[in-house]
């Protein structure tokens, strides 16, 4: 029984970048002689096991065959007489297939850190086109990393596109891998090898019709916008709002209903949903702020919810911001839209809607309180007097 930490830890230690979890496999051992040593079985699909002491998982070695379609397609064989090399031979990229020994020793038999001195995504072997899900996974890696992809790699994940293989993925694993590579450094970098490779026109078409001629450089916006949220550590939602906010810009209906449909098709979070809808509908005025009155800066924050919700605002404002860097803009904490919509709010939260609830009749309390929320926003709106000498 010989154990091997293998995988993104080996990787990232090599790339001199933390490293968040170990996973290790085992060769030359069965599930009761696991079971013996106190480990405790986890996997459904093939022999996956918890160390007793640090909870860290600890594989079997096993190889796999492609049985049926989909990523989900495979029999999986694991038993002592599987090799190191055999186990790594079944992963995606060259750069994923290598691995230490208890001596800390590198094994490296498909040249993974010689790819990682040249930058290069390259694929470990040919049974790289049985699994669909490989294709999300080396465009996540683009955007991590920011390597070029092995063109021998690239034709591989074309050809995947082009099987229709990607109809098998389900939406919750789209939606894992997107919202991973949203959250990586370059997340532009995800949706521009998706699109060479024709994957994005199958998996997210809404987003793929920016990138035509006739949306005169919507794609080219967003990306920009999306990377500028990343420079900025912005949250999941904010990031996933640039996306799918950004579907029809020049028409806010059709916009808000791109943004619905993309967000139930993938099944995203309600956080994620609702701040892509509300930056469909309302980007085009949260940017343009300095235009409104009093009445229309009201309508925004009602329309936004910001009086229950302020920290939604906040999210939106931080989408806008993101447009506003990627335009060149300086879009930091004095975002000139955030600082009047932050002041009107203010304002509008400080008018007493309780004590007011106790003076008039219900009837009238709606008419009383906006118009006592417009006075408070004109008084504030107001220039200051020069008090004179």
């Amino acid at each position: 029984m010989k154990v091997y930490r293998v995988g993104g830890s080996v990787r990232d230690e090599l790339l001199g970048r933390p490293i968040a979890d170990r996973d290790y496999v085992v060769v030359g051992a069965t599930p009761e002689a696991m079971i013996a040593r106190g480990y405790r079985p986890i996997g459904r699909d093939f022999p996956v096991f918890l160390h007793p002491d640090t909870r860290e998982e600890y594989a079997l070695a096993r190889t796999e065959r492609k049985r049926g379609r989909g990523h989900r397609g495979f029999v999986f064989h694991a038993a002592p007489d599987v090799t190191l090399e055999e186990d790594l031979a079944r992963r995606d990229l060259t750069i994923n297939a290598m691995a230490r020994d208890a001596g800390g020793a590198l094994i490296d038999p498909y040249g993974g850190a010689a790819d990682l001195e040249r930058r290069i995504l390259r694929h470990v072997g040919a049974a790289f086109v049985e699994d669909p899900l490989r294709v999300l996974r080396v465009a996540r890696f683009a955007a991590r990393l920011g390597f070029a992809v092995a063109p021998e790699t690239a034709a591989l994940m074309r050809s995947i596109s082009e099987s229709g293989e990607l109809e098998t993925l389900a939406p919750e694993r789209v939606w894992q891998e997107l919202a991973r590579a949203l959250m990586e450094a370059q997340p532009s970098a995800f949706f521009l090898l998706l699109r060479r490779c024709g994957a994005l026109a199958q998996l997210l078409p809404e987003v793929d019709a920016q990138f035509a001629p006739h949306a005169g450089g919507a794609a080219r916006r967003m990306l920009r916008a999306l990377d500028a949220a990343a420079r900025a550590q912005r949250p999941l939602a904010v990031r996933y709002a640039v996306v799918a906010g950004n579907l029809a810009p020049e028409n806010i209906a059709r916009g808000a209903r791109l943004a619905e449909g993309l967000s139930a098709r993938l099944r995203a979070p309600a956080e994620c949903r609702d701040l892509a809808v509300l930056a469909a509908r309302h980007r085009g005025k949260l940017e343009r702020t300095r235009e409104l009155d009093a009445a229309g800066l009201l309508d925004l924050l009602l329309a936004t919810d910001a009086l229950r919700r302020p920290g939604r605002l906040d999210g939106l404002l931080e989408v806008c911001a993101a447009f506003a860097s990627g335009r060149g803009s300086r879009a930091g904490t004095g975002y000139a839209p955030a600082e009047r919509l932050h002041a009107a709010l203010e304002r509008v939260r400080g008018v007493e809607a309780g004590a007011l609830a106790r003076q008039v009749a219900p009837a009238e309390l709606p008419r009383r309180l906006r118009a006592l929320r417009l006075k408070a926003l004109r008084d504030g709106l107001a220039p200051k007097r020069r008090r004179q000498k």
